[in-house]
């Protein structure tokens, strides 16, 4: 028996096969595998991931995709309609970010490979831009900072490591689980080249106080990026729909950069996100050029080279099909059953939703380790995103949690849970899934920091195996 996927049921391939298979047998196994991953979350049981979960949705946007999957996006002179799509889009995501704020610039975007994408953009634009025009770079002397929440996204942590950027996190408050404006501004010096806000946040799916870092922006000479990667395709939805959602867009000055995830809340193909500036000058940044090359001219607007129009079809295809009428709709049924779901928590005196959330939710105990819960749940079906310091876990409701009885059976499953917690923690037992996803005993030393990276890469190179050797 192999622990490499499906080796016991379909042809392993090592090396490249010597005659090509039938296009039918390899598709049947693509049938066959599709078919058993996509029940996992079809069940309503999983948080995130799958946002949209309709496949009627996605053989439409199959089609849009398969017109231009062929296409290099690059090619303008050859295919103009990628221009229309990416511009189109763009114009789109400005237009929901509240862009018509904005005076005395010209505010631009792009569209990147997702939320990671779209982060490192920013942060790159934002180190260039301040290169050019505050003389902030490390061969000046001044090494670039960035000021972030310790619940923004780690892409901001990668983004840093990778440009050559002192990452400054600052802690957030435990209870509201917000990031302090005053801690903020007391980490800003001369070399800050931004700060960040989250709309809502990973973690917790709360909205830092982005007009008061606005506020603090401005006043320091700052950028300020607004992740809104999670939340950006759904929150302005929200706010009209009544919710409470504080304004996080181009409305608040200061506000200088938002990333949106289209792939999310958005409902596109994975692989499809967009970030927004104020300021095209801050965008135009990092553009790169190379004017000497042998091979020509060469220049691009990002870090990415070659890409399928085949995403910018199918992203520009969600979009316009289901209109602000169609996004409103979903997010309906999302905050209604996020709401339901969250009174369904805080039912049980034993649970606690951390901080004061919307669409996605986290939720801790005081009363015993949160983790049982999930140890319980999980051959339940439910996959809920593991937190630690402090331990919780976390749950984004989507389109798949709005189908019928999937609530009645989170509230079931919960109660049986809540118990069966309370016996385990009764007992003395430690909760199985604390070991993988919780935070450790005694805080995060160099030592636990150095073990849990080595089981990480482990985990990594488990995921990025060679097929078995042929016995």
């Amino acid at each position: 028996m192999s622990d490499f996927p499906y080796a016991d049921r379909f042809p392993v391939h090592r090396t490249l096969p010597e005659q090509g298979r039938p296009r039918e047998d390899l598709l049947a196994e693509l049938t066959a595998m599709a078919a058993e991953e996509d029940a996992v979350w079809e069940s309503g049981k999983i948080s995130g991931t799958m946002y949209c979960g309709d496949h009627e949705h996605y053989a439409y946007l199959t089609e849009a995709f398969a017109k231009f999957a062929h296409v290099n996006a690059l090619q303008r002179d050859m295919c103009p309609s990628q221009t229309k799509f990416e511009g189109e889009i763009i114009a789109m995501v400005l237009d929901l970010m509240h862009a018509e704020a904005v005076t005395g610039t010209r505010p631009g975007g792009l569209v990147t490979s997702g939320g990671t994408g779209s982060i490192l953009h920013a942060i790159l634009a934002y180190r260039e831009y301040a290169a050019a025009t505050r003389g902030i770079s490390a061969a000046a002397g001044r090494l670039p900072n960035l000021v972030k929440p310790e619940t923004a996204h780690p892409a901001f942590d990668k983004a840093c490591h990778l440009f050559g950027i002192e990452n400054r996190t600052v802690p957030v408050d435990p209870a509201t689980t917000l990031v302090d404006p005053a801690v903020v501004a007391a980490a800003i010096d001369d070399n800050t080249i931004a700060i960040v806000g989250s709309a809502g946040n990973y973690p917790y799916g709360t909205i830092d106080p982005i007009a008061e870092l606005g506020r603090i922006a401005l006043d320091r000479g700052a950028g300020l990026h607004v992740d809104g990667c999670l939340g950006g395709f759904i929150l302005p939805f929200g706010e009209e729909l009544g919710y409470p959602v504080p304004a996080f867009d181009f409305r608040v000055p200061g506000v200088t950069s938002i990333s949106a995830d289209t792939h999310k809340y958005g409902y596109a193909f994975k692989g499809s996100s967009v970030v927004v500036f104020s300021d095209k000058a801050i965008r135009n940044a990092q553009y790169f050029h190379q004017v000497g090359w042998s091979g020509g001219k060469y220049m691009s607007p990002g870090m990415d080279g070659s890409r399928s129009g085949g995403l910018l079809a199918a992203t520009w295809a969600s979009m316009v099909h289901l209109g602000r009428d169609g996004y409103r709709a979903y997010a309906r049924d999302i905050f209604a059953t996020a709401e339901a779901m969250m009174a369904t928590v805080r039912s049980h005196p034993e649970l606690r939703i951390m901080g004061a959330p919307t669409f996605c939710f986290s939720f801790t105990s005081d009363a015993f380790d949160i983790y049982h819960v999930a140890d319980f749940m999980k051959p339940r079906g439910w996959r809920f995103n593991g937190q630690q310091y402090p331990n919780a876990i976390h749950l984004a409701v989507t389109r798949p949690q709005t189908k019928a009885c999937v609530l009645e059976a989170f509230s079931a499953d919960l109660a049986e849970a809540v118990a069966y917690a309370r016996e385990q923690q009764a007992a003395g037992r430690l909760a199985h899934s604390g070991a993988i996803y919780g935070g450790v005993i005694g805080g995060l030393t160099s030592e636990v920091e150095a073990v849990m990276t080595m089981i990480m890469d482990g985990m990594l190179d488990t995921q990025q195996s060679l097929p078995p050797a042929r016995a």
